[in-house]
């Protein structure tokens, strides 16, 4: 059984080294040693919210993403990924900023739970869950191109007005990541009607057993919220 947890990134050092370490190990495993966005300022930044994949029987994490809320002392990862190759990147995030904007960033899983679910999807629910509670509006991600087909059943679209279409060779020149915007982070009017119950039954229980059924495997998830 796995827990998946959310916290201030400022409230728990020691699971955020954690995160930052499962994280290098997974960019290092495809072979990118540096990236842009993926630096540890976040630890520090109020407006971070993380959320992990901890297992109960040993208490190790094996997976995680984060939710950035935008302010003005922190650029969001987004930004400071894409902002050298297309500036206007900027404008259009701080357009958003009064409203109440930010991304979901950081994704990763180790290999263990690969297929079970809980990385990509499970977490992405965790995620879109906190909107109302952070105050968001709308969300922004960078994609691979793995992960596209889930951002639009979550409700994202591709966000054409930069780079070639959206998309950027990032982290690294034979890599591509696609840049996203979920429009409407509270009624999410184009996510799937499944995906959609997900996030309003999370968003109704700070604490809740979920039982998922993913590709035929059953998967028990105990989801704790320590946010206020």
């Amino acid at each position: 059984m796995f827990k998946l947890i959310a916290f201030k990134a400022v409230d728990d050092p020691e699971r955020c080294q954690k995160f930052i370490e499962g994280h290098r190990q997974v960019l290092e495993s495809i072979g990118v040693k540096k990236v842009t966005s993926a630096n540890d300022l976040w630890v520090k930044n109020p407006d971070v919210i993380v959320v992990i994949v901890e297992s109960m029987e040993d208490g190790l994490i094996y997976g995680g993403a984060r939710v950035h809320k935008a302010n003005s002392q922190f650029k969001l990862p987004i930004e400071e990924a894409i902002e050298d190759l297309d500036i206007s990147i900027r404008g259009i995030i701080s357009e958003d900023i009064d409203a109440g904007t930010g991304e979901i960033c950081g994704l990763w899983n180790s290999r263990k739970i690969t297929g079970l679910g809980i990385g990509a999807i499970f977490m992405s629910k965790a995620c879109l869950a906190l909107a109302p509670k952070l105050g968001l509006t709308s969300l922004y991600a960078l994609l691979a191109p793995t992960t596209v087909k889930l951002g639009h059943e979550t409700g994202y679209e591709i966000l054409s007005q930069i780079g070639n279409n959206g998309t950027f060779y990032y982290p690294k020149l034979d890599l591509i990541a696609t840049a996203m915007k979920l429009y409407d982070a509270i009624n999410l009017p184009l996510t799937s009607p499944e995906f959609r119950e997900s996030v309003a039954m999370i968003r109704e229980n700070d604490r809740l057993v979920i039982e998922e059924n993913y590709r035929g495997r059953k998967v028990v998830l105990e989801y704790t919220s320590y946010i206020e």
